[in-house]
Order: structure tokens, then C-alpha cells, then sequence
């Protein structure tokens, strides 16, 4: 009987239903479908971390002498890229812009100057100024007739409404002045200095039950700037509401003489000159370095202008560069912006990657090394990866900072002596993106000291 007992427990146990993994057993398995292709010692440092387990990571590192891929995970998959798309908007502007930007376009018709924008963001821009357009306009004999050409919408595709207060987030435009933002200087006890002045009278105290973090908030639909109590000082930058009767009003205090409006109609005999602004690379750098969303934006509308003088339209830059100049990336980017400010933006690790390897092999090295972050030096990157090695940075890239999201996509400098591309995407980040930070850093100074 015990023979025939123990019989009938071994096939009922054989016969039975499996029982459930235990949680141990599932991330086992999941850390295994999680594994990448490269050397073991990476990909354990990778997949064992307990701060990149809980969102969607993507990595891939290449040779950049030999396009040699040399680590892979999740690299074909599609993560939402944030602010790498810089690196998309850079391209676009290295093949269509030449070497310098084009400031406006016009036409002299007898006693007459018509003008347009091609978008040029820098016209006494805060940061990126450029007198040109400016002492163009001023010093020009004939009347001055400015005429607004077909443009995009003000905010791009897949945009969160609410970012319009932020400096980062400007309205798009063909004649942008001022960055298309009021700055604010504020010291305790006296009223804000504000710029430009026209501004001023738009500004008021914010009322008693108005609840917000910020210094200044402007109404959503017009331009209301309203200060909140402070006992600080500090310095602020709002976006203003664009219009092209606010953008005559601004060009003619600023010109002091009259610029009148003129409905977009060219001529067939008109013959359209191009007024060149400053050299390109002034505005890469700043778009690289501190991730200026307003620059690439502008960047593909300016882009726009060389492909066709009837209209500024983003899609239309982004239509040629792909079918032109990347047609045979590993995989293809939904590209929507200039600036990745758009959730609609998509690409994979491995495209974001072979992008790098062909600015490598476009651009001379210090030259593209030179406007990108560094680590230790400048840029967004100042801060983080460090030591810089006799007096240099080791690791050159472009931020992607979004809401729940953390990239870094650029080059490492290896104590070997090697140069890597490389892409490293967090989408799906729970809460504070810090410790991602660290330890993208942790793992990518272990690519330096090892590979």
C-alpha cells in the first residue's frame, strides 16, 4: 500500500497544474529577456541595477573607427527621445544651412524694401544676438514694408499645453524678436526691471489668491505677466503671446521708424535677396550645450526657408532630410519637432547611435566634440562626469530630459584611448530621474575605465 501510495502522489504530481512562479522566479526570467549582447561584465552591471529595473531602459555602443556595434539592449526599440532630436535638427542644419544662417529675405521694389522672416531666432536675441537684420532694416533708404509668410502653428505637435509660462517652451514664429520672451530683473523692495520695455505696462501684481511656485505667470491667452511676492532677488524669462501687430510694434520702437504691413504676395519678376546672419555654429553650440528648444525649432524653419521661399514649414525640412540624407538608418525615427519637446517623437537606441557615427564622419572631431555637453566642462554636463583628464572631458553627449524620462546619447573618450558612440534611453521613469543619473554615470565611467 505505501508502494502504491507514494505511486499515485509522484503522477499526481506530474499530472497536476504548474504552480505559479514566485516573484524571484519572474524577475529571473525577465532580467534574462533583458539580457544584451556584449561583454558579460556590462551587461550584468546593466540588467542586475536596481535603479534601471523599474522603467524601459535601451542602450547601444559602437567603435566609432570601425562602426563596430560592441553592446546592445532593447537597441532596436523604440523609446520616446526627448531632447536627443537636437542631434536630428543639427543634422538637417549641417546639409541645408551652409555656413552661416539666413537672417531674412527681401525684395526692393523702387522706393520700397519688402521683408520676411526665414526664422532666424537670433534678432536681439538674449542669449544668441545678432544685430544684423537690425542694423539692416534701420539703415535701409526705402520704406519698409514687412510681410508675414505662411508659417507653422506657434506650438508643435504633441506640445504639453502647459509649458507655455516656461522659458523653454517660446511660440514658434517667421520674424522672431527678442527670443520671443520678456525678461525679468527682480530685487527685493523695488519693481522688477523689465525687457523689453514695451512690456512693462503689461506687468502687475499678482492678487492674494493667486497659488503658484513660479516668479511670474502670464495669462494663457494674452500677455498678462503677473509677479509674485518675493523677498529675492532674481532674473526670469516668460514667453510672450506673438502677433504680427505685436511683432510691427516691437520692430518699429526698436528701429524708431516706421515698418508698415504688407499681405505675402510675391511677383514674378521680384528678384528674392538673402541677408546672412551670423555663422551657424554660434547657434549649434548654444542649441547643443544648454538643449535650447526655441533654437531647433527655429533651426528647421530656417532649414525650411532654403528648400522654398513660399513657406517655413517643419514637416517639410523633416520630409527632406530623411528621404535625402537618411533614408538607410537602422530604423526608421518618428520625427515630429525640432526640439523633442513632442511625446510623439520615436526612435531606437541604434538609430540614435548610427546618427552619432555619421556626424563622425561629416564633421571634423574637435569641431563636433566642441559644441556638444561636455562632462566637467561645459553645458549641461558641467556637473557630472568628472574627473576631466588633463584639463579635457572624457564624454561629450546631448541630454534628453522630459517628465519621467532620462537620456544621454553621445561619446565616450575610453582610457584605452578608443572613441564610442553611444545611446542611453530611460522612458517610463518612476518619480525623481536622479538616481537614473547617477547611475548612468556609474555605468558609463565603467565603459571608460574598462572598454
Amino acid at each position: 500500500m505505501r508502494y502504491l501510495f507514494a505511486l499515485l502522489l509522484v503522477c499526481g504530481a506530474l499530472s497536476a497544474p504548474a504552480t505559479p512562479r514566485s516573484g524571484d522566479d519572474e524577475q529571473a526570467m525577465e532580467t534574462a529577456l533583458r539580457r544584451g549582447k556584449g561583454p558579460h561584465w556590462l551587461n550584468r552591471l546593466i540588467t542586475t541595477s536596481p535603479v534601471l529595473r523599474q522603467h524601459q531602459v535601451g542602450v547601444c555602443i559602437t567603435e566609432v573607427a570601425t562602426g563596430e556595434p560592441l553592446y546592445e539592449l532593447n537597441s532596436e526599440r523604440y523609446f520616446t527621445p526627448a531632447s536627443t532630436m537636437k542631434l536630428f535638427s543639427f543634422y538637417a542644419g549641417l546639409h541645408l544651412l551652409g555656413d552661416s544662417l539666413p537672417s531674412l529675405r527681401y525684395v526692393v521694389r523702387h522706393d520700397s524694401l519688402l521683408f520676411w522672416g526665414t526664422g532666424d531666432p537670433t534678432l536681439l536675441h538674449g542669449d544668441v544676438p545678432s544685430r544684423r537684420a537690425f542694423a539692416f532694416l534701420q539703415n535701409r533708404p526705402e520704406k519698409l514694408f514687412y510681410s508675414a509668410i505662411p508659417c507653422v502653428e506657434a506650438f508643435g505637435p504633441g506640445w504639453s499645453w502647459d509649458d507655455y509660462n516656461y522659458y523653454y517652451s517660446p511660440e514658434r514664429g517667421p520674424f522672431p524678436i527678442y527670443g520671443h520672451t520678456v525678461r525679468f530683473y527682480a530685487k527685493p523692495n523695488q519693481r522688477p526691471r523689465v525687457l523689453p520695455r514695451d512690456f512693462s505696462a503689461m506687468v502687475e501684481p499678482a492678487p492674494a489668491s493667486f497659488r503658484s511656485t513660479d516668479h511670474v505667470r502670464r495669462a494663457v491667452l494674452e500677455n498678462r505677466f503677473f509677479v509674485l511676492p518675493f523677498t529675492k532677488t532674481w532674473i526670469d524669462e516668460t514667453p510672450f503671446r506673438t502677433s504680427p501687430e505685436l511683432l510691427l510694434k516691437l520692430l518699429q520702437d526698436t528701429l524708431r521708424r516706421p515698418v508698415r504691413a504688407l499681405p505675402w504676395a510675391l511677383r514674378p519678376q521680384d528678384s528674392i535677396r538673402t541677408l546672412t546672419g551670423l555663422p551657424v555654429d554660434s547657434l549649434y553650440r548654444r542649441m547643443l550645450q544648454v538643449s535650447d528648444n526655441f533654437l531647433a525649432e527655429q533651426l528647421l524653419l530656417m532649414c525650411s526657408s532654403r528648400l522654398g521661399p513660399d513657406s517655413l514649414n517643419s514637416d517639410r525640412t523633416i520630409r527632406a532630410v530623411r528621404q535625402q540624407f537618411l533614408a538607410d538608418l537602422p530604423d526608421a525615427p518618428q520625427w515630429v519637432d525640432g526640439s523633442g519637446l513632442s511625446r510623439l517623437n520615436l526612435v531606437t537606441p541604434r538609430t540614435l547611435t548610427a546618427l552619432l557615427l555619421r556626424l563622425h564622419r561629416e564633421v571634423p572631431e574637435p569641431r563636433l566634440l566642441n559644441l556638444l555637453a561636455a562632462g566637467g566642462g561645459h553645458g549641461t554636463l558641467r556637473r557630472r562626469y568628472r574627473p576631466v583628464v588633463a584639463g579635457q572631458p572624457w564624454l561629450w553627449a546631448k541630454t534628453g530630459t522630459l517628465t519621467n524620462i532620462c537620456n544621454l546619447t553621445g561619446y565616450v573618450r575610453t582610457k584605452s584611448g578608443r572613441l564610442l558612440a553611444f545611446s542611453f534611453l530611460n522612458n517610463s521613469i518612476p518619480g525623481d530621474d536622479s538616481p537614473v543619473r547617477a547611475e548612468m554615470e556609474r555605468v558609463l565611467g565603467q565603459v571608460r575605465e574598462r572598454m
